[in-house]
């Protein structure tokens, strides 16, 4: 009788855990208090904004590895830890520089590359300094003045992503350095201030960390209105004093942070879903209107690292049928640095990797919705569509594509690989707002955001994470995609 018993009991058990839905799982392992707690402890002032490089970051990094292995969750094949060391070169702030255009001190001036320079010259202005700018002028031994950006890319974002040809440009004229003016206010230069004013960051390789000659130099001037570009459009040719002195650089070492849970199915658990995130974020910097000077990062992305957390608790109990692969970045916002490195040293082959479910946030405007970049991009849009609307949001596609958001988080070094890599993000129906209010401001508290909307957030994250990993058919690429052709390559669909 007492064999019987369990036996009964035992399929009494098997048919509840059976008839558990997929949303029943997501609600007993994603609850208010373990969010919060993640969240508050990685915004907390004690981390100090998780900067790249300092014992914060490194603390941030070994709460979230041990969260891992207390849910269960294997650690990275390759070294048995939860880490994979990133080795990064830090080349620290750079020295103050004089700068005088006719002889008239400039004040308004960041030193984007440093160099050993003590010399007076002629600046040139050369429009943007694009190849054809160069046409007919002679700019050699001379600095030369440009318009920020382009054209087609004007402003901090295309300075920012034009700086390295810029330089190239300059260099293969026989420049000696260039000036670029930014017309921006106040409170956009101290953002530029805030990330360009600090040590610099990037990853180390054999040749960056040799010696440099540091003979060029490169610095932004805040040209608010335009008034020192008018002059020059008007005088292109002017007298500039330019004293610089180099940076010094060394290697230090920071961490991603890596876990591994296996499928349920014989075949699918081969093919894997990476659940990602950057845990780091820009640290101490300007003071705002109260006086506090820590960037915590709530929102950007303690809320990002929380959801991939929720996704690791949940697939420790629960497998899909395909296997997760966790991955918490370093270095994103150094520029995407310990995403570019995972890539480029893989610890399981990328041809199994089947889909990147990214989440990384700025802010939130809307909480009707969750707003994913990239959503109309792959063949998974439906299971995250339901996804979402079981918890009683809206599933939405980037709604400011003019920001080039789906390029600017760590997702972009996957998809150029060919791996189907959307972000989820906190809803946001336009790039503004309580968005930018927040982002990368030392206002980005914990106890600023909307919990129970969060939960609904993580929920619909980790259903949508669940569906993709239990659909038979592997998620890809629509056709026509920018990133189709790598995708193909990839996995062999040539």
């Amino acid at each position: 009788m007492k064999n019987t018993f369990l036996l009964v009991l035992g399929l009494l058990l098997t048919c509840g855990i059976n008839a558990q839905t997929e949303v029943d799982k997501v609600k007993e392992t994603v609850n208010k208090g373990d969010i919060e707690g993640h969240i508050y402890f990685l915004s907390d002032d004690l981390l100090k904004g998780r900067k790249t490089g300092t014992p914060e970051n490194k603390i941030a990094a070994s709460y979230i590895a041990n969260t891992l292995r207390s849910y269960g969750v294997k650690p990275n094949p390759e070294t048995g830890d939860y880490y994979q060391v990133v080795p990064l070169k830090k080349t620290e702030a750079a020295p103050p520089m004089y700068l005088a255009i006719d002889g008239k001190e400039f004040k308004h001036k960041l030193v984007v590359k440093p160099a050993s320079i003590s010399v007076t010259t002629e600046a040139v202005f050369v429009g943007y300094g694009m190849e054809s700018d160069y046409e007919g002028l002679d700019v050699k031994k001379k600095f030369v003045v440009v318009k920020a950006g382009s054209e087609k890319s004007s402003g901090v974002r295309g300075a920012f992503r034009l700086r390295e040809q810029k330089e190239t440009l300059a260099k293969a004229n026989g420049a000696l350095g260039v000036l670029e003016l930014l017309d921006v206010n106040q409170n956009m230069w101290g953002r530029v201030s805030h990330y360009i004013g600090g040590p610099m960051i990037e990853l180390a390789t054999k040749d960056n960390m040799k010696t440099e000659s540091g003979n060029f130099g490169y610095a932004w001037l805040r040209d608010e209105g335009g008034k020192i570009l008018e002059e020059f459009e008007s005088n292109p040719n002017r007298s500039v004093k330019v004293e610089m002195l180099p940076s010094r650089s060394n290697m230090i070492n920071s961490q991603n942070v890596i876990g591994i849970v296996e499928g349920s199915d014989p075949v699918l658990k081969n093919e894997f879903v990476i659940y990602s995130a950057h845990y780091d974020h820009v640290g101490i910097g300007s003071p705002d209107a109260t006086g506090d000077t820590i960037y915590n990062g709530a929102r950007d992305n303690a809320v990002g690292t929380t959801t991939v957390l929720s996704m690791a608790e949940n697939l420790a109990k629960y497998p899909t049928k395909r296997s997760a692969l966790f991955i918490l970045f370093t270095a994103e916002e150094e520029g995407l640095l310990g995403s570019q490195y995972y890539v480029e040293n893989p610890v399981l082959p990328l041809e199994q990797m089947v889909y990147c479910f990214n989440s990384d946030n700025g802010g939130y405007n809307d909480t009707s919705l969750a707003t994913i970049v990239g959503l109309n991009r792959t063949t998974a849009k439906k299971d995250i569509e339901v996804a979402v609307a079981a918890f009683g949001l809206k599933a939405i596609e980037d709604p400011a594509p003019e920001q080039g958001l789906f390029d600017r988080s760590d997702n972009v070094h996957f998809a150029a690989k060919g791996i189907p890599a959307p972000t989820f993000s906190m809803g946001f129906s336009s790039f503004d707002g309580d968005v930018t209010k927040y982002y990368h401001q030392p206002g980005d508290h914990a106890d600023s955001m909307d919990f129970d909307y969060l939960l609904k957030f993580f929920r619909a994250y980790v259903l949508s994470g669940r569906n993709i990993a239990n659909d038979n058919t592997t998620p890809f690429w629509v056709a026509g995609d920018k990133y189709e052709e790598a995708g193909k390559k990839l996995y062999n669909k040539l």
